[in-house]
This record gives structure tokens, C-alpha cells and sequence, in this order.
């Protein structure tokens, strides 16, 4: 899939789109029912479909000291695009001159001016510009003076709530990683560079694969039954502890995911672990004999689990 920065012009063969416009974080439900709408329409009228973000979120812009709060990386939304149809992705790069603009000269400059759109498909809710001034009346008044068409999709509802963003992450924050992957539509899927460390679990028989948490949200700290993709496609089964590793010190936050029946290397590779359920929360042992035996007690539960 092509990547197109939203500040320049879009390639000719990619003028005329059906764009869903968002910032589809996390692309739960909710945003896969706007980009299926625009993805339907883009090939009902023969036109390229494309799926607009913004990076970095805005809410970092704004409050840069926010926690992180991030469900997923710009390399995996490109990629549930991509199976969810979509031709190309455009990126709007989130600085201040982005904040600056009015919503008039966001939908004269970018929409239309850099994208040629021939269409936009958004949330019912969607608000744009400098200050959040421009809303879907605004969009529509601007595509009726401008000629392209403005559909919007209403909350999509589950468990009698909207489907969102927010309701992801307190889900995951809270350890209810089957609440957060029915509102995905898949489980919660971290990926990282696997770093080296202290290397204290292949001494002890777990050898692990670290990954910093980067801008990720925080799910409960605690021990995981997990499953991780390797580069190839390679799917692992295994038990992870995410958090601070209190039993040593310094504390260190890391993602530990340990795979069973896995001996390669893996260093400098990125991988991705899915966070299939949260087993325990952490907690400070007394010897190392006593978290072996722990471990031991979790992989058996993690492959019980992934087993089903």
C-alpha cells in the first residue's frame, strides 16, 4: 500500500477518491463501519478509496505530557487498511500549522487542494480546524460549493454503548483483554524491536523477548497468555509479564514475552505479541526459586488457555 504524505499532491491515478477521514486509532468497529462505507462506495462509483489519518495524534500535539495512550502504530494501520480494502493511506502530519488551520482552509487545501477528493466518509461526530470549528455541516457546505459528496456513519453500538477508542483502552487498562478484542474485532497486538536486556530469564529457563512499550496505552500490569507473529508470519504461543518486573531491580518497564518451545534469536527483529488474557497481576517474590515456580504455574495456565 502506498503511503501518501496529506500536505502534497496526490498521484493523478489516486485523484477522485472516496476518503474516510478519522483518526482511526486502534480501528475497532466503529471506524472499520466508515471505512467499509467509503471502500463500498469508492467501488460502486469506480473511484480509488483511500483512508486518511493524522499522526501524531492530536491529543499529543495539545498535551504532550498526556500518559501514552497509543492502540496502535501508523505500520499497523496501514495494514488493517489494507485488508479492509483500501487503496492507499494518507497520513496528515499533526504540528502546530496543521492546528492553525481553519476548517475552511483544511478541506480548501488538503482535501481539495492536495487530495482532489471526490468524496469524504467520516463519524457522524467528526469535528476539524483550528479550535474543533468545523463539524459535518461544515464539511457538507464546503463539498456542495467545492463538488464532492460527504457521507457520514452513525456510533456503532455493542453491548448497548458506542463502540470507541476510550472504551478500548479501559478495557485493556482494566485486564479484560476479551472486552478490548470484541471491540477490535481482534486481540490487542503490541509490536517492538526485541531488545536485549539483563538477561536474567535464560538463566532461570524463560528466556524472553523484551520490547519497550513505546507509545502504547498501558494495559494492566500483570502476566499474559500471549501469542506472537515473527517477521515471516511464524505464530507463537507463550506467557508474557508486562509491567516493571518487581522481584529485580532497577524497575524497568518492559513487555517480557516468553514463547514456548522456541529457542531462536530473535534480537533486532520486530515482532508483534497479541495479548490473548491477563492471568495475575504482578507481584515481588522472595527468591528466585519462588518466581520460578510461579512461572512454571503461569505457562502451564497459558497454554491451557491458548490450547482452547
Amino acid at each position: 500500500m502506498q503511503r501518501l504524505d496529506g500536505g502534497s499532491a496526490v498521484p493523478a491515478r489516486l485523484a477522485g477518491a472516496i476518503v474516510a477521514l478519522g483518526n482511526f486509532d486502534g480501528f475497532h468497529l466503529g471506524h472499520q463501519a466508515v471505512v467499509a462505507r467509503a471502500v463500498e462506495r469508492a467501488r460502486a462509483e469506480g473511484r480509488p478509496a483511500l483512508v486518511a489519518t493524522f499522526d501524531p495524534h492530536p491529543v499529543r500535539h495539545f498535551r504532550p505530557d498526556a500518559a501514552p495512550f497509543r492502540l496502535t502504530t501508523l505500520d499497523q494501520r496501514e495494514r488493517l487498511f489494507v485488508d479492509a480494502g483500501a487503496d492507499a493511506m494518507v497520513v496528515f502530519h499533526f504540528d502546530a500549522a496543521l492546528a492553525a488551520l481553519s476548517a475552511d482552509a483544511f478541506v480548501a487545501e488538503r482535501l481539495v487542494g492536495a487530495l482532489r477528493v471526490g468524496g469524504v466518509v467520516t463519524g457522524e461526530d467528526f469535528t476539524f480546524g483550528h479550535a474543533k470549528s468545523g463539524d459535518i455541516a461544515t464539511l457538507r457546505r464546503a463539498g456542495d460549493a467545492a463538488g464532492f459528496s460527504v457521507d457520514t456513519v452513525g456510533a456503532v453500538m455493542l453491548d448497548g454503548e458506542p463502540v470507541s477508542s476510550t472504551r478500548v483502552r479501559a478495557a485493556l487498562r482494566g485486564g479484560d483483554m476479551h472486552g478490548a478484542a470484541r471491540l477490535l474485532t481482534r486481540p490487542f497486538a503490541i509490536e517492538g524491536v526485541v531488545q536485549h536486556g539483563d538477561k536474567v530469564g535464560r538463566t532461570i529457563g524463560y528466556p524472553t523477548a523484551n520490547i519497550d512499550m513505546g507509545n502504547y496505552v498501558r494495559p494492566a500490569y500483570g502476566i499474559y497468555a500471549v501469542r506472537g507473529r515473527l517477521p515471516d508470519g511464524t505464530m507463537l504461543n507463550g506467557a508474557a509479564n508486562l509491567g516493571i518486573r518487581p522481584t529485580f531491580d532497577p524497575p524497568k518497564e518492559l513487555l517480557e514475552p516468553h514463547f514456548f518451545d522456541f529457542s531462536g534469536d530473535l534480537y533486532g527483529q520486530r515482532i508483534a505479541v497479541e495479548l490473548i488474557e491477563w492471568l495475575r497481576p504482578e507481584a515481588r517474590f522472595d527468591s528466585l526459586d519462588a518466581l520460578i515456580a510461579q512461572m512454571d504455574k503461569d505457562c502451564a495456565r497459558a497454554r491451557e488457555l491458548l490450547a482452547r
